[in-house]
């Protein structure tokens, strides 16, 4: 861990959003999300790795030392928060990294407001875009359903955080003992309240909103701003899929990248090879739809 983190608790509408910071404060901005069940900690080896840039990472609203959650979880609400801690701190030439409900919160993001540089979407499927329906199928994915149930998923895991998130990066990681343990009790201490677990499992309870908002979006215009989409090479899915459902949604400069040898959490498995992947896409010229 590195001991040039800087902390700030910044207001940003209703919401006291907690924001890290490492790097060169005068470099390349780079803001990233975490998804669930993480916190700001997941992006800590990729921070040490961006020597050379200003790496911004936060709790999402609600979880984490972030003060107030954003209603119903939909991630245009999100990004509407995100896009004002952007203005306060007066980011430009932005690359914003999302990585699974943080992916989803990037897309929106990027479809909503037209100030990013580049973004980078990492593990995940978007809400409404395919093979979205094709992931809900999945029996794998039972999740999606129980944490959209209401107020069931808090009631069983709370005080169980650590042995439920575990879970996950068991069978989600290539390795799960990357995810060092120090990694895992503060993610787990990040949803140690009951309004902490309510934020995270509303991201999951707003998808049918996000379903709607999406499409919409989709309809409304195409986005131009280059994209970078990840997946770990042993995440299971096509990343073809992936790319035509970008582009079929009107994504029209879009690039892929798999991690090798890392799963779902391909952040901590691998946060060197991740950070090469991003520096490299946000230094590189941004081709319209390469593979």
């Amino acid at each position: 861990m590195s001991s040039e983190w800087r902390h700030a608790h910044l207001p940003v509408g209703d919401l006291s959003l907690h924001v890290v910071e490492a790097g060169d404060p005068r470099g390349r901005p780079y803001l990233l999300l975490h998804g669930w069940p993480e916190s700001w900690r997941t992006w800590e080896g990729v921070m040490d790795a961006a020597t050379d840039a200003r790496v911004i990472a936060i709790d999402l609203p609600g979880i984490g030392e972030s003060v107030g959650a954003v209603t119903g979880g939909t991630k245009l609400r999100l990004a509407e928060a995100i896009h004002g801690l952007v203005q306060r701190l007066a980011l430009t030439d932005l690359t914003l990294i999302g990585h699974d409900a943080g992916g989803m919160v990037t897309y929106a993001y990027l479809r909503q407001y037209g100030d990013l540089a580049r973004a980078v979407i990492m593990n995940t499927v978007i809400p409404g875009v395919d093979p979205w329906t094709e992931v809900l199928a999945n029996p794998y994915i039972w999740h999606f359903g129980f944490h959209a149930v209401a107020a069931l998923p808090e009631a069983l895991v709370q005080g169980h955080q650590a042995e439920y998130f575990d879970y996950f990066y068991r069978v989600l990681s290539v390795d799960p003992e990357r995810i060092s343990s120090r990694s895992r009790a503060a993610h787990a201490a990040a949803y140690g309240s009951a309004t902490a677990l309510a934020a995270g499992f509303d991201l999951y309870r707003a998808f049918p909103q996000d379903v709607r908002d999406n499409i919409a979006l989709a309809e409304a215009a195409p986005v131009d701003t280059p994209l970078l989409y990840v997946r770990g090479d042993g995440e299971g899915g096509d990343i073809t899929r992936y790319a035509q459902g970008f582009r079929d949604a009107g994504v029209r400069n879009l690039r892929t990248a798999l991690v090798p040898d890392a799963g779902h959490f391909a952040q901590e498995e691998d946060p060197i090879g991740v950070w090469e992947l991003i520096r490299g896409f946000a230094a590189g010229p941004q081709v319209a739809n390469e593979a």
